[in-house]
C-alpha cells in the first residue's frame, strides 16, 4: 500500500477538505450498508491509503484521515481541537510563567451545535447502546433532513458545522496569537508577520511526523492550501520544511480560493495589495511543490462549469463543494487497487499514483509545474442523450484566467471518469468508458500528446450535508433529464443520491494568462521604479533580490509554455 498524508492550511483549504473527508465517510458507510446501491459494494478502493487505523485509550478501534489542518485560533466553531474520539486533556501552555503580577482571563461563549451536529451525535451516541440500525422511520427522518438542509444552508460559518468525520487529535492545529478573523488576515505579509516557523512550527513538524512515521511507504502529499491571504505564509513555511525533511516524496499542491473571497463582487477589480500578493504567493509556493494547481474562479456560480448547478458565490460552503469534488475525482486512482499487467478489473482501471501523476504532467516535455483543474459535474451519459455532449466538451476548467481556445500539441493530461451512465440509464462498463473517450478524441480537431485515462463504476456520493446546488434537470443518479436549468428550488442531497463525474489535470498551455499576469503585476506593482507597491513589499520584509528572484522564476515558466517563435529570435 502506498499512503497519502493529506495537509490543509487556512480557512478556505479546510472548507474545500470537509467536503472531501464527507465523500470518503460517506463510501465508507455505504460500502457497508446492506440497502446501498450495489455499485458502492464493490468500490476496488483502498481507503488505507487516506485514513490510518487506531484506538482509542478505551480501546474502541477508530479510523481517521492520516491529516494536518492549520487555521487560526477560533475557527473550528462547536469542534474540539482534539476530535470527538479521543478524550486526552488539553495542553497546557509550553511557556514558562514568570509574570507575578495580576491575570486576567478572556473567554468566549462556546459554539452550539447547528441541528445538523446535533442528530449526528445523537445517531452516535444511540449506535453505541447498540441500537440497531435502518429502522423503518421515513417520515420523521424526512422532516428533520429537511430542518437540517435548511439550517445548513442558512447558517454554516465554520467548515466544522458540516463535518461528519471524526479527526486523530493530532490533525487539528490551531494557530497561537491568531483569532479567527479570515478578513484581516489577508496578505502575505500579515502571514508572515504573525506566523513564525521556529515558534509554532516544530509542533506541527512534530504532527506531520507522526502520520508520515507510521506508513509502510508513502506515495505523496497532497496539500491544500488557502491562498487568497495570510496563509499562504504560513503554507510555504511548512511546504520549505517538508522539502527539506522529505526529499524524495512529491507535493501535489491545489492553491484554492472561494468565489468572491477578494475580488470586489460589484466591480470585479483587486487592489494592489491583493494582485502582488497573488504574484508573491503563486511564486513562494510554486517553489516548494513538483506539481502546482491553481483552484478558485472568482465567479463560479457565472463559469461554465456550473451550467448544471446553483452556487451562490457569497457562500464558501457552495464552492467548496464543487471543488472537493474535482480533488475527490482526481484523487481516486491514488487509491484504486492495483491489478496484474495481464488482468483488469470489472470496476476500475487506470491506477497511478502521485509520483506518477506529477512526474507525467510536470516531468515530460516542457516540465511544467503549473496544471489546470478542470470539471464536469455531472458527467453527461456516454452517447450524449438529450444534451448532445460528450465528456470532452464538459469539461470546464476550475482554474482561473486560462485560454479557452488554446490548441497545444504538446498538452499531457490526467482525466478520470468515474460512474459514468449509459444511454439507458444504467451504469456504463469500464471498457465502455474506455472506448468512448478513446473515440472522442479521434473525432476531436486537436488532442494532446498524451492523455492517461482512469476509470472506476463508484459515482460520486451525495452526503446529506451537501448542499443544495443541483439544477432541477439533475436526476437521483446523476443523471441529465432536460436541457438549460430553468428557475426552480435547486436539488440537494435528498433529491440527488450519486453524480457521475469527470475531472482533468492538464498541462497545458492554456495556463499561460495566469502566469503572465502576476509576471506582468509584479514587475508593474513591484519592481519597476517608482512602483506603487514597493513600500508595501518592503512592509512585507521582501528586499530587491528577492523580488527579482521571483521575477525570474515566473518569467522561466511562462516562457516555457510560449510557442517557440515567441520565445526565440529570429535572424
Amino acid at each position: 500500500m502506498k499512503e497519502i498524508v493529506t495537509v490543509q492550511v487556512g480557512d478556505f483549504a479546510n472548507f474545500v477538505g470537509s467536503h472531501f473527508w464527507n465523500f470518503q465517510d460517506e463510501l465508507l458507510g455505504l460500502a457497508g450498508d446492506p440497502s446501498a446501491d450495489s455499485v458502492f459494494k464493490n468500490q476496488d478502493l483502498n481507503m488505507d491509503v487516506l485514513y490510518r487505523t487506531g484506538e482509542t485509550q478505551q480501546g474502541i478501534p477508530s479510523y481517521t484521515p492520516r491529516l494536518v489542518s492549520v487555521n487560526l485560533r477560533g475557527s473550528l466553531g462547536s469542534m474540539n481541537s482534539q476530535g470527538t474520539l479521543y478524550t486526552e486533556v488539553a495542553s497546557t501552555s509550553r511557556d514558562v510563567v514568570t509574570w507575578t503580577g495580576r491575570v486576567s482571563t478572556q473567554a468566549s461563549e462556546p459554539f452550539k451545535r447547528n441541528l445538523f451536529l446535533q442528530r449526528l451525535y445523537e445517531e452516535e451516541e444511540n449506535s453505541n447502546i447498540n441500537e440497531i440500525p435502518g429502522s423503518n422511520n421515513d417520515s420523521r427522518t424526512e422532516y428533520e433532513d429537511k430542518d437540517i438542509i435548511e439550517c445548513l444552508e442558512n447558517d454554516v460559518q465554520f467548515w466544522t458545522d458540516y463535518s461528519k468525520v471524526h479527526y486523530h487529535p493530532r490533525s487539528l492545529y490551531e494557530l497561537d496569537r491568531v483569532w479567527a478573523n479570515v478578513e484581516e488576515f489577508n496578505n502575505y505579509g500579515i502571514g508572515r508577520d504573525s506566523f513564525a516557523w521556529s515558534v509554532q512550527g516544530e509542533e506541527i513538524s512534530d504532527r506531520l511526523r507522526f502520520f508520515v512515521e507510521e506508513c509502510d511507504h508513502i506515495q505523496g502529499f497532497q496539500f491544500i492550501v488557502d491562498d487568497s491571504g495570510g496563509f499562504s505564509a504560513v503554507a510555504a513555511e511548512f511546504l520549505e520544511n517538508i522539502v527539506d525533511e522529505y526529499t524524495n516524496i512529491p507535493v501535489l499542491l491545489y492553491a484554492v480560493q472561494g468565489s468572491g473571497s477578494r475580488t470586489n463582487l460589484q466591480s470585479g477589480k483587486l487592489t494592489v495589495s491583493e494582485v502582488l500578493h497573488d504574484s508573491i504567493s503563486f511564486s513562494r509556493l510554486s517553489s516548494y511543490c513538483k506539481l502546482i494547481v491553481p483552484v478558485g474562479l472568482p465567479s463560479l456560480s457565472k463559469s461554465k462549469a456550473s451550467r448544471f448547478l446553483h452556487i451562490e458565490d457569497a457562500k464558501h460552503f457552495h464552492s467548496s463543494a464543487v471543488y472537493a469534488a474535482a480533488l475527490h475525482s482526481i484523487s481516486l486512482p491514488f487509491r484504486m487497487v492495483p491489478v496484474g499487467p495481464s488482468a483488469d478489473s470489472c470496476s476500475i482501471s487506470g491506477a497511478v499514483d502521485i509520483h506518477g501523476v506529477v512526474q507525467m504532467l510536470s516531468g515530460q516535455g516542457r516540465q511544467n509545474m503549473v496544471s489546470v483543474l478542470d470539471v464536469a459535474m455531472p458527467a453527461p451519459a456516454l452517447t450524449g442523450g438529450q444534451n448532445n455532449l460528450s465528456l470532452l466538451e464538459v469539461l470546464q476548467p476550475l482554474t482561473p484566467q486560462t485560454d479557452d481556445d488554446v490548441e497545444d500539441m504538446l498538452a499531457i493530461e490526467h482525466m478520470t471518469v468515474h460512474g459514468a451512465l449509459a444511454s439507458e440509464g444504467h451504469r456504463a462498463s469500464v471498457s465502455e468508458v474506455k472506448d468512448k473517450v478513446d473515440g472522442a478524441f479521434r473525432c476531436a480537431s486537436t488532442r494532446p500528446m498524451f492523455c492517461h485515462l482512469s476509470v472506476a463504476l463508484c459515482p460520486l456520493p451525495i452526503p446529506l450535508p451537501f448542499p443544495s446546488i443541483f439544477g432541477n434537470n439533475v436526476g437521483k443518479q446523476g443523471e441529465l433529464i432536460g436541457g438549460q436549468t430553468i428557475n426552480s428550488s435547486p436539488k440537494g442531497s435528498l433529491e440527488v443520491h450519486s453524480v457521475p463525474m469527470a475531472a482533468r489535470l492538464r498541462s497545458s498551455s492554456a495556463v499561460l494568462p495566469l502566469l503572465e499576469n502576476k509576471l506582468r503585476n509584479l514587475q508593474r506593482f513591484g519592481i519597476q521604479r517608482g512602483a506603487a507597491g514597493a513600500e508595501l513589499l518592503r512592509s512585507w520584509s521582501f528586499g530587491m533580490e528577492e523580488l527579482v528572484e521571483m521575477e525570474e522564476m515566473l518569467s522561466k515558466m511562462a516562457a516555457a509554455l510560449r510557442p517557440p517563435q515567441l520565445t526565440s529570435d529570429s535572424d
